[in-house]
């Protein structure tokens, strides 16, 4: 049987929210093995519990959770105890309006069941070495928009807005370049690295994205250039 253990603080840890006992004991295994710390909750209750009082590298979360499924979990560990850790997600449902409501709730990643042992370790591995702070310290800024990369503090207007860690990859590499388009291919080599995701899950996070930093303001910043790409622009007529 897998015990629930809480620790101090590792190197690389892995917190694991899984009610299926045979795939959480293959991924505890397979990750242990290969070097990480890896706690284990078998319910959403107490995969929350463990998410708010330790501190982890990673959460791998399955969506269909006895107590408390996986997205209530997912917006509490955002919400109300403002944690960014990043969140993979596994799931069996595979469409572009899962995938949306799980970002919108705060997943940083997307896996579907069954998936390759391999690929979700690869999975991990990115968003640990994004949230380890790749990115240069200074502060970016497009009209009234800013981020802080010492801090992850993202601004509008003086408004405090809350971007996932890739939202806030995403965000950092357009307004990186802006107001230069960055294409496609670019944009998610820049984010995911070698890894790429599949063909929804960009679209996913910009459609979050926009939700966040343009949808409650007047003036549209992120843009997509058909054919080309996308930029962050001050003004609509440089589009």
């Amino acid at each position: 049987m897998l015990k629930v253990v809480k620790r101090m603080k590792p190197e690389s840890s892995v917190l694991l929210i899984e009610d299926h006992t045979d795939i959480a004991e293959m991924v505890t295994a397979y990750l242990e093995n290969r070097g990480f710390s890896v706690d284990y909750a078998a319910d959403g209750v107490t995969g929350l519990h463990l998410a708010v009082s330790n501190q982890y590298d990673a959460i791998v979360l399955d969506l269909m959770l006895p107590g408390m499924d996986g997205l209530s979990v997912c917006q509490k560990i955002r919400q109300d105890a403002r944690n960014d850790t990043p969140i993979i997600m596994l799931t069996a449902r595979d469409t572009l309006d899962d995938k949306l409501t799980g970002l919108d709730t705060g997943a940083d990643d997307y896996l579907v069941k069954p998936f390759a042992i391999k690929e979700l370790e690869a999975r991990v591995l990115s968003l640990i070495r994004r949230s380890r702070g790749e990115m240069t310290r200074d502060v970016l800024s497009v009209g009234d928009l800013t981020v802080d990369t010492s801090t992850l503090k993202v601004e509008r207007n003086g408004v405090a807005l809350n971007v996932t860690p890739i939202g806030l990859k995403i965000l950092t590499v357009l307004m990186r370049a802006s107001p230069a388009v960055v294409t496609r291919s670019e944009l998610e080599r820049k984010v995911w690295g070698d890894i790429l995701p599949d063909s929804d899950t960009l679209r996913s996070h910009l459609y979050n994205l926009r939700k966040i930093i343009d949808k409650p303001f007047d003036k549209q910043l992120l843009h997509t250039i058909q054919g080309s790409g996308y930029k962050m622009v001050d003004a609509e007529q440089d589009v």
